[in-house]
């Protein structure tokens, strides 16, 4: 769990944006709720590295240097993450990793990083990706210091079957997230939420998932829309609102998928309703159970979907998903969802209303547009 600087800011990231991150991560009780990890994504480097092949900070952006941003992150009581990809240049055209794996490895762990999000762009100058991936978690396991792995490598090369072997903590399963719910012929990359729910309900991928190996669908867009930096400067046709229904389906998927919490809002500018579902602390005891296991698809029916997935305590999970554009009901019984326990009587338990009630077996929602019901399902 933590926040990355991406889909707020984009390219106009900066030191003084990221020090705001940090304060705003303890002040808005975002830390306190799981979110450790302030990662910079790209545009943090100079335009060329240096004769030794060794990063720089961008002079004007990030005049402190990193080593000193990393202390003042981690005197607020989180960890530091940076970026660079597997190619001779970042996806927005700065120097990037290839080739010199071991020498930045070294230097992100001198400088104090905790957390390296690799990405695929540039030149990949004839190497697969598991050559390139695995350079880096080579040279990453032989520093003194012990920094989180996460391969971006979109999918493209299905990752969940050899990013663990590559030293990678977790690793993307798809293309980059847009705050949006489906994604346009306009749009010059990326997928919207729903596109990326198809993706993960692939039983390949969710078998992949579990203990220090996580499938990762991509950063959280909650809190975004056109204003968020990603769809100011980057070219894609981000000009409607992301509707509130929309980011709870959202989160509560993720959570469902056990994937990784990385949220991306501007905190200085965080409101009530997306603090409530970043914050929400049924939701994320669901993303953060200890058995891991991502939430899978259990039944279709037109527009209307069941998912399920099996916790720790012996309950499950589950959603029941309006993937349509009217009001439906949903239902499911205790013998379909991913349930261990048996019982007389289960109780059922709302993530985003807090209500609760039993059954003998029925589970069931109206279900509005594009929404989920969300609950916590266990003996009674």
């Amino acid at each position: 769990m933590g926040w990355n600087s991406w889909n707020a800011y984009s390219i106009a990231v900066d030191e003084t944006k990221i020090k705001d991150a940090a304060d705003m991560l303890v002040e808005t009780g975002m830390r306190d709720a799981g979110y450790e990890f302030l990662v910079v994504d790209d545009t943090w480097m100079a335009e060329d590295l240096a004769d030794d092949g060794r990063f720089e900070p961008h002079p004007e952006d990030f005049p402190s240097g990193i080593a000193d941003l990393a202390e003042y992150v981690h005197d607020r009581g989180l960890k530091f993450g940076i970026y660079s990809s597997a190619g001779t240049e970042t996806c927005a055209g700065y120097p990037a990793s290839i080739g010199n794996e071991r020498l930045h490895a070294e230097q992100f762990a001198e400088w104090g990083v905790d957390y390296l999000k690799y990405d695929n762009c540039g030149d990949h100058r004839g190497r697969d990706a598991l050559d390139r991936y695995a350079a880096m978690g080579e040279a990453l396991a032989e520093v003194d210091r012990e920094i989180v792995y996460a391969i971006c490598e979109w999918g493209d090369n299905e990752p969940w079957e050899w990013a663990r072997n590559a030293g990678g903590q977790l690793w993307r399963t798809t293309g980059d997230i847009l705050p949006k719910w489906r994604a346009t012929e306009d749009d010059a990359y990326g997928l919207g939420v729903v596109e990326i729910v198809d993706e993960m309900a692939d039983p390949q991928i969710a078998r992949a998932n579990g203990p220090d190996g996580w499938n990762d669908p991509d950063m959280l867009h909650v809190g975004n829309g056109p204003g968020s930096g990603q769809a100011q400067l980057d070219d894609l046709d981000v000009s409607e609102e992301f509707p509130e229904v929309e980011q709870r389906t959202h989160f509560s998927f993720w959570c469902l998928w056990s994937a990784p919490l990385m949220a991306g809002n501007d905190l200085r500018e965080m409101d009530a309703t997306t603090k409530a579902i970043l914050t929400n602390e049924d939701a994320i005891a669901i993303d953060q159970d200890p058995l891991g296991v991502q939430g899978t698809r259990d039944r279709v029916y037109g527009d209307r979907e069941v998912w399920s997935k099996p916790l720790a305590d012996r309950g499950a999970a589950v959603i029941l998903f309006n993937r349509g554009e009217r009001e439906v009901e949903i239902e499911t019984h205790v013998e379909e969802i991913d349930l261990a326990a048996e019982a007389d009587e289960y109780r059922v338990e709302d993530v985003w209303s807090d209500e609760s009630w039993t059954t003998s077996d029925e589970i069931g929602s109206v279900v509005e547009p594009h929404g989920v019901a969300f609950y916590r399902v266990g003996p009674a």
